[in-house]
């Protein structure tokens, strides 16, 4: 029952994630065509320190309160001060950075730049604490209104400015006025009266400790190769590959991410029982890489043909970088799984255990590729890091669901076996399809229905089945008599 409950709740993150992309996607193009390389690069520059500070001082209130037994108003008023504090905090800091960050970049378009994106994080930090009561009964709903809500507020003003001629400003304006029309979108859904009190603070003390702990690495992890970029390459080149990083990493924030999200809020129910949340992590590991591999794999074989239709011919040198920079992101879907399943179990530490590897290698991997090969060596350094953090991934697994490696191996290695299938059958079509000539849309009209048929086949005849009831969602190996419930 909690994993038709779950996954009813994934469906509508998913979906929510999938509608905001859809806007992504009408307005993407529009962009791509109206605005340059160089504009984007400015734009990546400025929302990677905004970014890096808000991540690193992101308060996990919805985290924390799912955690609990009973959540009653001082838990909430708590988690409200909590957020706006952090906003202040955020806001100081920025005002402390700008100035000095513009210089090293030797670029005073920076300051007013980021002065306004930070308006968007400060936004974020005053949503409803209340919406944890949906939450908490995996019922996410009310989360797609607020965040496909927001996505049409950003997509209107963004073209409105785009329409004026404020070029790098639409951009910004899309991240302000997504956070901005959430917020209040989330009271309407989630009515809560704003109360200052830190009554439930140790509730909130040791969770909060190890989680920003966490987020601190981790956002120096997914912002470093912007910064490296930024201050050894001209923007267009930073434009190239920021817009590269977000296509590749799609499949992982448009459908894993969200779904996980209920994930963790199912590993909550069932942390105590040892034997259960194993078999919850195996299901949801496997669930995330089936969708997660075919995904990343195809999009890194279409990269040329994705990037011509989405971006237009000014940006075919990003076809590069998308195609390697999707088989980076290949293995974070299993680290999102363990992520989740650290925080359920109050295990936070574990993430930043995982973060620090991933930083010391990143600082290595990524800052010898730059100087050695350039923008496209950054890309490559990704590509072997997430090779080395797989198996990372696998080991801490390992340590705190107690699942051992080969086990976590036998889960996968039909989805990883489906997936090379597939990329063989892929590159020989395209390969015969090149004769043609085709243009892009209808070479990738051929090519994107075969490689899902192919992988889904493969999958079939290797004995996958995933049963659904009405009590129960399960993956069985026909063969191997394998039932992941």
């Amino acid at each position: 029952m909690i994993a038709l409950k779950a996954l009813k709740g994934a469906s509508w993150l998913v979906f929510s994630r999938f509608a905001g992309r859809l806007v992504d996607f009408i307005m993407l193009p529009i962009l791509a065509r109206v605005l340059t390389p160089a504009d984007f690069g400015l734009a990546a520059l400025a929302m990677s320190i905004v970014l890096i500070i808000d991540t690193i001082l992101e308060v996990p209130v919805t985290q924390a309160l799912l955690r609990l037994e009973k959540v009653d108003p001082e838990h909430l008023d708590t988690g409200f001060t909590l957020g706006a504090m952090r906003s202040g905090v955020v806001a100081i800091l920025i005002m402390l950075v700008v100035w000095p960050f513009s210089y090293f970049n030797d670029d005073p378009r920076l300051v007013p730049l980021i002065l306004f994106i930070v308006v968007g994080s400060i936004m974020k930090g005053f949503v409803s604490p209340a919406m944890v009561h949906f939450a908490r009964k995996l019922g996410f709903l009310q989360t797609f209104l607020m965040e496909f809500g927001g996505k049409l507020c950003a997509f209107t003003a963004a073209m409105i400015l785009l329409y004026a001629g404020a070029t790098y400003w639409a951009i910004a304006a899309n991240y302000v006025v997504a956070a901005a029309a959430a917020t209040v979108i989330s009271y309407i859904l989630a009515p809560y009266r704003p109360r200052f009190s830190l009554k439930r603070l140790n509730d909130f003390a040791a969770f909060v400790g190890w989680y920003s702990a966490a987020q601190l690495v981790s956002a120096l992890n997914w912002q470093f190769d912007r910064l490296l970029i930024g201050m050894g390459a001209d923007k267009a080149s930073l434009g190239r590959y920021a817009i590269a990083s977000d296509l590749a990493t799609m499949p992982t924030q448009s459908l894993i991410g969200p779904a996980l999200q209920s994930v963790m809020a199912a590993f909550s129910m069932i942390g105590n029982d040892r034997e259960r949340l194993k078999q919850a992590f195996l299901k949801a590991s496997r669930f995330a890489m089936l969708i997660s591999v075919p995904a990343c794999t195809g999009i890194s074989l279409t990269s040329d043909l994705a990037t011509e239709l989405l971006l237009g011919p000014q940006w075919h040198d990003a076809a590069i970088f998308v195609s390697i920079l999707a088989m980076a992101v290949l293995p974070i879907p299993y680290f999102q799984t363990l992520y989740s399943v650290c925080l359920a179990t109050d295990r936070p530490f574990m993430i930043v255990r995982v973060n620090l590897i991933d930083l010391c290698l990143r600082l290595v991997l990524l800052t010898a590729g730059f100087y050695a090969f350039s923008v496209i060596g950054v890309a490559f350094g990704r590509a072997l890091l997430a090779l080395v953090m797989a198996v990372v991934y696998l080991y801490f697994a390992r340590v705190v669901v107690g699942i051992a490696i080969g086990a976590q191996l036998r889960n996968l290695w039909k989805v990883g076996v489906a997936a090379i299938v597939m990329a063989v059958c892929v590159s020989l079509l395209r390969n015969e399809l090149a004769a043609f000539s085709l243009p892009a849309l209808e070479e990738l009209v051929f090519v994107a229905p075969l490689g899902a048929a192919v992988y889904m086949a493969t999958l079939f005849l290797l004995g996958m089945r995933m049963i659904v009831g009405r009590s129960r969602l399960e993956f069985f190996d026909r063969y191997w008599g394998q039932t992941v419930e």
